[in-house]
């Protein structure tokens, strides 16, 4: 049986969306939230699209422990708080997926324009803030909430993956591209994360000037962008 994931943050768009589109994919989903009833609310939403997935819900600490993976999709207000309440629960060998954008709406601001983060990006912030051991890439910035919400949508996207270790990222990479459509990219070492989060800001003013759900996609690639571990 494959291993379960957690997302936490899956009652936002985002977050919905991909722990739909994994459902769907036959990956058993575990939801976390600060609040366990809304977790439940958003498992139950989630079973009622995808009768034969499986959907668990917990509190945000109890569901990052069930799961070696955990996909982080909150909103940038949310992250730093979240990563201090989850210090207790997160343990050595886990991986921490960062989909957090530092998007100045946060602070009642344009969410065409980015904060400035101390750590350089809000995935240097995330891999600061987690226990020893904890791993952390980053990924998920640039791909439509709104097209992965639609099952009938087929994306066709590149997802843009940063992390400090090959390994870390491929072990991402085989979780993300579960959902068809989706393909990865290695866009490099953690730093390279304040570039791929940016680019939210950008696709934010272009969809709204175009009233679409533009993506990214990278061409002239080789067929073959990840190797399977030696």
């Amino acid at each position: 049986m494959t291993d379960s994931v957690t997302v936490i943050g899956a009652s936002g768009a985002l977050g919905y969306g991909l722990a739909l589109r994994l459902g769907i994919a036959g990956t058993p989903i575990v939801i976390g939230s600060r609040d366990a009833g809304r977790a439940e609310e958003t498992a139950g939403k989630l079973a009622g699209e995808v009768p034969d997935g499986s959907f668990s819900a917990f509190a945000n600490g109890e569901a990052t422990e069930r799961s070696e993976v955990v996909f982080l999709c909150v909103p940038f207000r949310n992250q730093s708080e979240t990563l201090t309440n989850l210090k207790e629960h997160l343990r050595e060998g886990q991986l921490v997926v960062d989909a957090t954008v530092p998007l100045a709406a946060a602070v009642s601001g344009r969410a065409t324009r980015m904060i400035g983060v101390w750590q350089g990006s809000a995935a240097q912030q995330a891999a600061e803030m987690v226990p020893a051991g904890v791993r952390v890439v980053s990924a998920l910035h640039t791909v439509s909430a709104a097209v992965l919400r639609d099952p009938a949508q087929i994306p066709d996207e590149d997802v843009l993956v940063c992390g400090d270790k090959k390994a870390d990222k491929q072990r991402a990479v085989e979780i993300i591209e579960r959902v068809p459509g989706l393909r990865c990219v290695d866009c490099g070492r953690l730093e390279q994360s304040r570039i791929a989060e940016s680019l939210t800001a950008l696709l934010i003013g272009v969809n709204s000037r175009y009233k679409t759900h533009a993506g990214i996609r990278l061409t002239g690639l080789p067929e073959t962008l990840w190797q399977p571990p030696s």
